[in-house]
């Protein structure tokens, strides 16, 4: 299923669809217990069907609430410093 498609659909066939997809993905995973799994190249088709449904969830909430708006804006401004990496720790040890 591709975003256009997703596009089209409304707010309570886009929960159905996510509903179907993950029920998908758990049948998957016992065939996978009974060693009946015959294409698994799946496991990835069906993921990535529900990461572009639930994309498609959350942008439409953001857009229909104010205040989850404005929070995702305030949350993409803050900038995050990232922890020193084991090289960097190592050295500090050094010294």
């Amino acid at each position: 299923m591709d975003m256009k498609e997703i596009k089209k659909l409304n707010d309570e066939e886009l929960g159905l669809e996510s509903g179907r997809v993950r029920r998908s993905i758990f049948n998957l995973h016992s065939q996978v217990v009974t060693e009946k799994v015959k294409d698994s190249s799946q496991f990835g088709k069906l993921h990535g069907d529900l990461a572009r449904l639930l994309t498609e969830v959350s942008a439409r909430r953001v857009a229909k609430n104010p205040v989850v708006r404005k929070a995702v804006a305030v949350a993409q401004t803050k900038t995050v410093s990232k922890p020193a990496g084991k090289k960097a720790a190592a050295k500090k040890v050094k010294s």
